[in-house]
């Protein structure tokens, strides 16, 4: 049998030695627990800096993203070290490694770098030379920069889209520090492919692989720009990540010469349209072009596009864009039903024949209820110039060499 020493207390009841240690110190824990400050776990107490030494120092602010975390003993070992981020409402830990003699934490890799407008904890506990374990809690706050930058970029979150999508992002303001800002945005896709960056100019970068995707492509945009330096004191402010989805291949080949659009789905020819393109002193693009938007109708005034007030159409109907500069896909319903298929009247769009209000049951009403954002619409034989490649999203008039050539990272 065995026996525990017993004392006698102030009410005469005894109790055991061993479990009233173990009670007090079980108190002593909680209550330098609550107090936020060092814990003593066992043995004399010790100040935090003595035991665990922390920096950032706890309570510090405006910390900048280059400063270094670390917690540090001057002798014994750290048992376990969590450090904390805290941005926009959610919690992420931070990876780091204690040293192999136990002396020391840091964090790793990119977690290196700390997040800005953001709030850190650091929790450690640790064993001194001579047995004692501690613990302690600090936290800091990281500097929030006066100057921010965000990317607007198409396409939209769970959307699907044509197999000519090309990622598209521009910046409220000038990227200098275009290397960084590429790198932090990362796309993949499911099949996998090759996806490159295109810089035009200092505020727009655009991504694509070499040929048009494959139909059922699962493609996902992690966006990483939270605190990358895209120019002098100047940081990014976006962690999301965008999933969209690739539908069926759609590409129209618009003839300008014999006035008929060609729709093709998935290779096969499904019908062959006749359209209007501009007439010969405001021609059409050549080239490849990309719908980027989709009206039911809108508003057409020649000035807003370098006109002098030729037109100004209130309600034209199925209006698809396919340049930034104002190259529309359009429902036409002004113009005699024998200019289509046999003449070029427009003022450089491609007009098909459609019904004032619009109708599904006209051809223009018939292409855009079977189009998608991310469709490709090709024009021959026009007597205008190749359309620019930063005019909208009509990067596929670059080969692949030439794309991968405006990639800061190549």
């Amino acid at each position: 049998m065995n026996h525990v020493a017993k004392k006698t207390g102030a009410s005469g009841a005894t109790v055991p030695a061993r479990s009233g240690l173990l009670a007090v110190l079980a108190v002593l824990a909680v209550l330098t627990g609550c107090s936020g400050t060092d814990s003593i776990i066992g043995g004399k107490p010790r100040s935090p800096q003595e035991a665990i030494r922390v920096t950032p120092r706890d309570g510090a602010d405006d910390v900048g993203a280059d400063d270094r975390v670390e917690v540090r003993v001057p002798d014994g070992r750290l048992e376990s070290v969590r450090v904390t981020r805290i941005e926009d409402a959610q919690k992420q830990e931070v990876r780091g490694l204690i040293a192999k003699d136990g002396r020391s934490w840091s964090p790793q890799g990119e977690a290196g770098r700390l997040g800005l407008a953001a709030k850190y904890s650091v929790d450690a506990v640790a064993v001194d030379g001579s047995g004692h374990r501690s613990a302690r809690h600090t936290t800091f706050t990281t500097a929030v920069p006066e100057h921010r930058f965000i990317g607007y970029f198409k396409p939209e979150n769970r959307s699907t889209v044509g197999t000519g999508m090309i990622v598209s992002f521009e910046f409220n303001r000038p990227v200098t520090r275009r290397a960084a800002v590429e790198r932090a945005i990362r796309i993949t896709s499911d099949p996998a492919v090759e996806v490159a960056g295109h810089w035009f100019g200092k505020d727009r970068l655009d991504f694509r692989p070499a040929a048009y995707w494959a139909p059922g492509t699962e493609v996902t945009v992690e966006v990483g720009l939270r605190d990358v330096e895209g120019a002098e004191g100047v940081y990014g402010s976006q962690r999301k990540t965008v999933r969209f989805t690739v539908g069926r291949e759609q590409v129209s080949r618009v003839d300008a010469a014999a006035h008929t659009m060609e729709v093709r789905q998935d290779g096969r020819l499904v019908s062959t349209v006749p359209i209007t393109a501009g007439s010969p002193t405001t021609t059409t693009y050549n080239g490849r072009m990309v719908v980027s938007e989709m009206h039911d109708v809108t508003r057409m005034d020649g000035r807003t596009v370098g006109f002098g007030g030729e037109y100004d159409i209130k309600d034209v109907p199925h209006a698809i864009r396919l340049t930034k500069s104002g190259t529309f896909l359009h429902g036409n319903y002004w113009s005699d039903e024998s200019v289509f298929g046999s003449q070029n009247v427009s003022h450089g769009c491609i007009g098909l024949r459609d019904v004032q209000g619009g109708s599904g049951a006209t051809p223009a009403g018939w292409f855009f209820d079977r189009t998608l954002i991310g469709d490709v619409v090709e024009v021959v034989n026009s007597e205008d110039k190749r359309v620019a490649p930063d005019n909208g999203l009509s990067g596929w008039n670059l080969n692949w060499s030439q794309w991968k050539a405006g990639s800061a990272l190549r």
